[in-house]
């Protein structure tokens, strides 16, 4: 899994892109996510970066310096929480800090950390994202002109959905540590409440592992041929 991706501007009308020129970091593990969010800053004119990881996100942050950062609260190597905070009292400060999680009382502990805000997961509504992120921007660097939102729902590739199926197929097969499971279950919860993917949210309450792997290497197939 690559821990940066860059994603370039389209030609579209300005209006309708209020985040041209602006550069967005998202810090997330789920590739199926990070796709939604790449296809919102594609429709709103902005450049996403993505780390899957607080070590990756550090690493971008020491060469880049974004624009806007969204923040998955539960991560591989420790929590959000702890790189909002670091980012809220940091000067130079980037101007837009964002948390984000499935678990919507992790809105209140991402603005106790810091973050300017909260996007509740999935990212399904594009003018929900833009206007997010639109009236937390410093004045200066609001958009000029009229804008347009657009209210259109976005709709993720499922490849990447079965790529977050295999990462989690792989780790569970790696005879992980009790709280490793744990990891990995909240990580698979939240990309299939986000795929609406009813099976595999089933799947997930599967106390064996060797039965849960095998669920999953069903759903992997099954998304392979479709």
């Amino acid at each position: 899994m690559n821990s940066l991706d860059l994603v370039e501007l389209t030609p579209m009308g300005r209006n309708t892109r209020p985040l041209i020129g602006k550069t967005v970091l998202i810090v997330e593990d789920s590739r199926f996510i990070c796709e939604a969010a790449r296809l919102m800053c594609l429709h709103s004119g902005a450049r996403l970066r993505r780390a899957d990881s607080l070590a990756a996100a550090r690493r971008h942050l020491n060469v880049y310096f974004p624009t806007i950062v969204i923040i998955d609260v539960g991560l591989p190597d420790g929590s959000g929480l702890q790189l909002i905070s670091e980012l809220a009292g940091a000067s130079p400060r980037i101007g837009v800090i964002l948390g984000t999680s499935g678990d919507d009382l992790m809105h209140h502990q991402s603005l106790q950390a810091g973050a300017d805000g909260f996007l509740a997961k999935p990212f399904e509504n594009l003018s929900c994202f833009q206007s997010t992120i639109l009236q937390l921007l410093p004045i200066e660097q609001k958009p000029k002109g009229p804008i347009v939102l657009q209210d259109a729902p976005v709709t993720p590739d499922l490849i990447t959905f079965r790529d977050d199926l295999v990462q989690a197929l792989i780790s569970l097969k790696d005879y992980p540590s009790a709280k490793e499971e744990g990891f990995i279950r909240s990580f698979l919860a939240g990309v299939c409440a986000a795929s609406g993917d009813d099976f595999m949210r089933e799947a997930i309450k599967t106390g064996d592992i060797d039965q849960l792997c095998a669920k999953i290497e069903h759903r992997i197939g099954q998304i392979a041929i479709l």
